[in-house]
């Protein structure tokens, strides 16, 4: 039995022209009115749970009706409560309308008209110089003064964390509410003077183990990669300092307790700078490749973001490859930043980079490989400069060939389609003509068909 009166829907078939309806209709009639109008109030509820209210407004049904694909009810878009009178039509039959109020049209002309609106215009102000908000009317004021800077100030204060939250000794307003415990300030400094200390390898080993497997460590990231940030932009002379900001991005990528996805673009520019930096270190004639080390160290740690984030960020992998390859193919940059865009196409996305971005470019690149190999040393003066310069561009062949081994892995063992592993003219010729001349001759060295095949058939 429905709650909805037949009788309704008597009246509403009449209007319609439809005479007479058998009670079997109309009782069906009634239970589909009545489930779509629990529908509908369901849907309205849902509206006005999520607004924070407890009173039904007409908004909530019209939105309701528009989910269930519905036209909406027009004319009842009211703020102000609806009043209801009664008007008796028959017995026992009374007719319920909204009222609607009256306007005294000489009220209404007599009315004073409204201001004016003001022409639209623009003003620019600075919102923050270098990290400070200037105090100005436009800024917001700082109300709360109890929490106007994240660590406390004065002789015991730590100078590292009042220098990476922007507060040298300038009020600025906190990015984040709470305050670090004595403990984690402690422990924060003691991480950053072990990482730091070059004579005590026992402590720096200690501190990025307990980084790895800590999981008490939430507070301290954006300290952290802030801390990161700072000495890797104002320490590029020292390979020591890079060397040990890259171990501590390692340490804080392999914590599994630590949520870093809302800091991997901060974590990206010091990862790139140790990468693909023009010079990393001071350059020594003894040590020529000394920074090498440190940009197969950023790559790997290229490659551990990509793997790990690149499915939440569609566009970290193209906007990584398009910097590494600028990186490689720019004539104005140092050999060694060229090293670290090869091996960081590399590490971004494996042999369909190196197909796709390296292999087409080589036997242009080829040109500024071989003129510092060709060249002599010239002297006591220029000599030392000249071989690091030599030694750099072999090890960039050397990263190329490695890169170019990539594409080996996608050929059918056993499936050489006539390639031998002899050095035959027309071999090096066609390898020639794909990678340059240079490129080709260690290829063909190293009597490697399989290889051989990749190259030319990619």
């Amino acid at each position: 039995m429905s709650v909805w009166n037949p009788d309704n829907i008597k009246d509403v078939a009449e209007s319609i022209g439809i005479a007479s309806l058998s009670d079997d209709v109309l009782q069906g009639l009634s239970s589909d009115i009545e489930y779509r109008l629990s529908q509908v109030l369901e849907e309205a509820l849902k509206f006005m749970r999520h607004s924070k209210r407890t009173t039904l407004s007409t908004q909530d049904i019209a939105q309701a009706l528009r989910v269930l694909d519905v036209e909406p009810l027009y004319g009842y878009e009211s703020t102000r409560p609806l009043r209801f009178g009664e008007a008796s039509i028959g017995p026992g039959q009374p007719l319920f309308y909204v009222e609607d109020e009256e306007v005294d049209f000489e009220k209404l002309i007599n009315a004073p008209l409204p201001k004016v609106p003001r022409e639209i215009s623009f003003t620019a102000h600075w919102l923050a110089v270098e990290g400070v908000q200037p105090s100005i009317p436009q800024n917001p004021a700082t109300v709360d003064t109890r929490s106007q800077e994240l660590v406390p100030k004065g002789p015991g204060a730590n100078p590292n964390i009042s220098a990476m939250s922007g507060n040298d000794n300038v009020a600025v307003k906190p990015l984040v509410k709470h305050v670090l415990s004595k403990e984690l300030q402690l422990y924060f400094d003691k991480v950053c003077s072990a990482l730091l200390d070059e004579a005590d390898e026992e402590s720096r080993v200690a501190a990025l183990a307990s980084l790895r497997s800590d999981p008490g460590l939430h507070q301290l990231v954006p300290y952290f990669v802030q801390f990161i940030s700072e000495k890797v932009t104002h320490t590029l002379k020292n390979l020591f300092v890079l060397t040990q900001m890259m171990q501590l991005t390692s340490a804080m990528l392999d914590n599994k307790y630590l949520y870093i996805d809302p800091y991997v673009a901060s974590l990206i520019p010091p990862i790139l700078t140790c990468l693909v930096g023009r010079r990393l270190g001071f350059y020594a004639p003894s040590t020529p490749l000394a920074h090498l080390s440190l940009r197969n160290l950023a790559a790997a740690l290229l490659s551990v973001v990509c793997k790990k984030y690149a499915k939440s960020s569609h566009t970290l992998k193209p906007r990584l490859a398009r910097t590494c390859l600028k990186h490689f193919l720019d004539p104005t940059k140092p050999l060694g930043a060229n090293y670290g865009g090869i091996i960081g196409l590399q590490a971004i996305g494996g042999a369909e980079v190196v197909r796709a971005l390296i292999l087409p470019n080589l036997k242009q690149y080829e040109v500024l490989v071989r003129e510092p190999l060709e060249e002599e040393g010239g002297g006591d003066v220029g000599g030392g400069l000249e071989s690091g310069k030599r030694e750099e561009a072999e090890a960039v062949l050397t990263a190329l060939v490695g890169a170019l081994q990539m594409l080996e892995e996608d050929v059918v063992v056993g499936l050489t389609n006539g390639y031998t592993s002899g050095d035959g003219e027309e071999q090096r010729q066609r390898l020639s003509e794909k990678v340059g001349s240079l490129i080709a001759g260690r290829i063909v060295e190293m009597e490697r068909p399989r290889l051989v095949k990749a190259i030319l058939e990619s």
